[in-house]
């Protein structure tokens, strides 16, 4: 039954003249019930947990409650014998397999995998490929709803419960069993396969509806269900059976089967190769140096017959956009656009790291006398925290403290730098000791840590811990980096340290605390619920909050020297800010689908997005609840700033105006694409609005004159320290960097600039970047980024115009691999050394209209002396564009084609890239002069 969501489940922000608004979440067509929390649990004395200076309790305080049912009752997670011990990441795709939030549904609720989706049932596991989207809500809702195609099991399987078996970064296996029979599926994100393992019955898969089958080989079926077609795989020796809707095949006393969804019906071949190499788990690794961040995803797998090992992947659009390695033509439809396939059991990835400042660089932008009063205001504030009581609210708190300790410090206001400091520390170590007011509590069964008073489900759902104390994390850092001695393990670090690994614990040994239990590695982002109990899957709305967690991760581990930790950080930022790129503000809009008439959404769901928060319809919320906090871990969001100028402009078309209840937060926003707009409507107003509950006058006031001085951040640069930023005005970069360390440090950033900063402290210098020999182009000695701008020339430039060339036809004639016509960009004087590891990365937007078979393809050469002699040429697959209007972007995703010469140091060298229509009978376009015209060459 589908009704209608009137309950909050995930993150509320309850915001003064609210109440009165429609609830957005009236727009989620969504399936649960709107049900009370019931009386809380009586729990145990509680014995007190030392944990340096502070203290965690082992039991709930009197009145409060753990895990529950939607009627209250506790609840314990849903395991295997097998599984027992081991900590479950609650906050994740399939945790409605081990929560079980309604009593009435022993199984699951549906798993979106993508391409797959999936919910368990008696009889076994139904199995889904949503590739048609639907609009509900009022217009304000897309999702590709779950929808059984077939259910795979074991004939006779009716198993009372589906029980958490086994599960690994993004792999997880439910069980069945019925006293006859035992049922196990491996299933997983980015998986084509579902792997299949039972006992005392036979292969047995129910299509929804008759099937077609287009392919019978024994043992390997092929069969079209609902438009979808699919390929079955029993042991060698057996037969499959179809009798109207039933599928059969005895397992000839193996154990193992398979199926797998067919990207076309002539892809069984490839895909029969690997269908007896079964996943048997996954995992990430991830590397932070020299200001990239590289991830590598690898599965591992048993052979059930022969010897194949290898399998087939597909990769998510933010993972495709950042590896080179070698993609199939295959893909697959999904709510975050198109999945590309690859045939191998890894895949990496490499992207720029984005940095994370403490604040903004001193500028000329700022009236200190000003400032200084606006500081004073919060300071000497009768009650600082505003009442705040719960873990939400008190971390709003001290959010909005911790951004002004830098600022005050700045502009050498040191005594109401050390008073917000004593304020912060006074609320943590609050927090901290067990036993009063406020505290922590840790839950064996759960294997979490929950702070109380609790917000939000927080505590009976086990939703948001990330996003709640991504604060206290954020505070803590700060406060490390002033007082190290408050943050040392026999202080107060050992707290901190426990909510870091409540939420974010990079262990897969950690006994106490799941592996990151939020953070879906695949997926790209965090997700909100701890139960997953939704027919659209698992939900995150406020993704700049979970970004404030990974912020703060950077900030704390350089601050105490766990360069681990920090190096985490910058992995979760990075990923999470391309996710969110894509996904939650569809930057290149190639997501969202046509009839989905919004630019942004206030939620993602497993199943899609939607224009809406938990709370309210306000276009002001539903904008600003992805922007919230503004820190310096925000200015990732520059990166598309022309996706920033569609946000605001359709936020104001929705709002009926510019933003007037979260008007800080959007000035904020803006100023990271258009800092001389968003200052012009702060000067409109001068100072008299009511901030947001996590802001201040004087933070805001600081961000967008900071940011009118010098500019946007230039997200093309990054220095070799995560804690450096960049920013861009006229021609003239501001580079920053923060060194927590104790000693003197240079930071080297990408255009060749170097900055000298003094041990604990921030340095700040300016100049046009690198030493590029033509003033009119900015070009870097050691440079690795540069823009596509007509007329033929990569720049460093990040002010030139917009615009698109065009590109020659192909006049009819088959010019794969051979440059025809082509339009160049070239480069010249660069100098610089191999960076190991690195590849040629390319991000084009290219558009053939309405014509029909064109395809751009790309060739980038270098010239390692710039005598006139190409050393090294790669040509990479051509790239075909659709036949509608509206731009498409191609990428070295695509995959190489040829590659001619070696790689080596670049002495005044040249750079070219050509880019020329290998098929069709027409011209396209290329666009220039955005972030999205852009090659970064493999050097350093």
């Amino acid at each position: 039954m589908i009704e209608v969501l009137l309950v909050r489940t995930s993150l509320s922000r309850r915001v003064p003249g609210l109440a009165s608004r429609p609830a957005a979440a009236t727009l989620l067509a969504i399936a649960v019930a709107a049900v009370g929390l019931g009386p809380a649990a009586s729990p145990a004395a509680a014995a007190t947990i030392p944990a340096g200076a502070g203290s965690y309790s082992d039991s709930r305080p009197a009145g409060t409650s753990g895990p529950t049912t939607n009627t209250g009752a506790p609840v314990t997670p849903k395991l295997t014998t097998a599984a027992r011990d081991k900590p479950v990441p609650t906050n994740d795709w399939w945790s409605s397999l081990a929560y079980q939030r309604y009593g009435d549904n022993p199984y699951s609720t549906p798993m979106y995998g993508h391409p797959l989706t999936y919910q368990a049932k008696a009889s076994g596991l139904e199995v889904g490929y949503p590739t048609t989207p639907a609009i509900v809500g009022d217009g304000r809702q897309y999702e590709y709803a779950h929808k059984a195609d077939l259910t795979v099991g074991l004939s006779g399987l009716n198993s009372p419960d589906t029980k958490a078996d086994a599960w690994s970064d993004w792999t997880v296996t439910p069980y069945w069993a019925d006293g006859s029979r035992t049922f196990r599926a491996t299933i997983g994100h980015g998986m084509p396969f579902v792997y299949a393992k039972g006992s005392g019955g036979d292969a047995r898969i129910t299509t929804a509806s008759t099937p077609t089958v287009f392919s019978d080989q024994g043992n390997v079926l092929g069969i079209t269900v609902a438009g979808h077609h699919y390929a079955l795989f029993a042991p060698t020796g057996s037969d499959w059976n179809v009798s109207g809707t039933a599928i059969t095949a005895g397992l000839g006393g193996k154990d193992y089967f398979s199926l797998a969804v067919l990207p076309s019906t002539d892809a069984l071949a490839t895909y029969r190769k690997y269908a007896f190499s079964f996943v048997t788990g996954s995992q990430v690794a991830w590397q932070s140096t020299g200001g990239n961040v590289r991830a590598t995803y690898s599965l591992t797998t048993e052979a059930k017959e022969g010897t194949e090992r290898g399998t087939l992947q597909a990769l998510y659009r933010h993972q495709w956009l950042h590896t080179a390695d070698a993609l199939t033509p295959y893909t697959y439809v999904s709510p975050r656009g198109t999945m590309k396939v690859r045939e191998s059991a890894t895949f990496t990835t490499s992207q720029k790291n984005n940095g994370v400042v403490p604040a903004l660089p001193a500028s000329s932008g700022v009236d200190k006398a000003r400032l200084t009063g606006y500081l004073n205001e919060v300071a000497n504030a009768a009650d600082p925290f505003s009442g705040a009581s719960d873990t939400y609210w008190t971390g709003k708190a001290l959010g909005r403290l911790a951004q002004l300790v830098p600022v005050a410090d700045q502009i050498g206001q040191t005594a109401t730098r050390d008073k917000l400091l004593g304020l912060m520390k006074g609320r943590l170590q609050e927090w901290f000791t067990a036993g009063g007011a406020s505290e922590f509590s840790y839950d064996k069964d759960w294997k979490t840590l929950t702070g109380y008073p609790a917000s939000y489900g927080s505590d009976t759902e086990l939703n948001d811990h990330h996003f709640h104390y991504s604060y206290y994390v954020y505070a803590a850092a700060i406060i490390a980096q002033y007082d190290q001695a408050w943050a040392a393990d026999p202080a107060w670090g050992t707290m901190i340290k426990h909510l870091i690994r409540d939420t974010a614990n990079p262990s897969r040994t950690d006994s106490a605390y799941p592996f990151l239990r939020g953070f879906d590695v695949y997926a790209g982002h965090s997700w909100a619920s701890g139960h997953q109990g939704f027919a659209a899957g698992n939900n995150q709305e406020s993704s700049s909050e979970s970004i404030n967690l990974s912020a703060g991760l950077v900030l704390w581990g350089a601050a105490t020297g766990d360069t681990s930790l920090r190096d985490l950080g910058s992995f979760l930022l990075t990923t999470e800010s391309e996710a969110i790129t894509q996904y939650w503000f569809d930057a290149s809009q190639q997501v969202f689908p046509a009839s989905f008439g919004h630019d942004t959404v206030g939620m993602v769901w497993g199943s899609g997005g939607a224009y809406s928060t938990w709370w309210t319809a306000n276009p002001e919320e539903i904008h600003g609840i992805n922007v919230l906090p503004v820190t310096g871990g925000s200015l990732h969001l520059a990166r598309e700033k022309a996706a920033i100028k569609r946000n605001i402009a359709e936020m104001e078309r929705e709002n009926g105006g510019p933003a007037q209840e979260w008007r800080d937060l959007l000035w904020e926003f803006e100023s990271l694409s258009d800092p001389a707009a968003a200052k012009a409507k702060w000067d409109g107003v001068n100072g008299n609005y009511t901030p947001e509950q996590g802001e201040s006058r004087a933070h805001t006031y600081h961000w967008i004159t900071t940011l009118a001085a010098v500019g946007a951040p230039d997200m093309t640069v990054s220095g070799d320290i995560p804690t450096s930023a960049v920013f861009s005005k006229d021609g003239t970069r501001t580079y920053t960097a923060h060194n927590h360390g104790s000693t003197a440090r240079t930071v080297t950033f990408s255009d060749g600039k170097t900055l000298s900063v003094p041990a604990r402290s921030t340095a700040t210098s300016t100049g046009p970047g690198g030493t590029g020999p033509d003033p009119e182009e900015p070009g870097p000695s050691t440079g690795n980024t540069f823009r596509l701008k007509s007329g033929g020339v990569l720049t460093t430039a990040t002010t030139d115009p917009a615009g698109a060339d065009t590109i020659a036809s192909a006049d009819g004639v088959n010019r794969d691999g051979t440059p025809y016509r082509p339009t160049v960009y070239e480069v010249k004087k660069v100098n610089g050394k191999v960076a190991s590891g690195a590849a040629t990365a390319f991000r084009l937007r290219v558009d053939a209209g309405t014509k029909v078979g064109l395809a751009p393809q790309v060739r980038v050469s270098y010239d390692l002396t710039g005598d006139g002699t190409f050393d090294r040429a790669e040509t990479f697959r051509y790239f075909a564009t659709d036949p509608v209007g509206g731009w498409e972007e191609y990428t070295q995703g695509a995959g190489a084609q040829t590659a001619t010469g070696s790689l080596g140091e670049l002495r005044n060298g040249t750079v070219r890239l050509e880019i020329w229509n290998a098929l069709g009978n027409g011209t396209s376009q290329v666009q220039t002069g955005t972030d999205a015209a852009v090659l970064k060459i493999p050097y350093v």
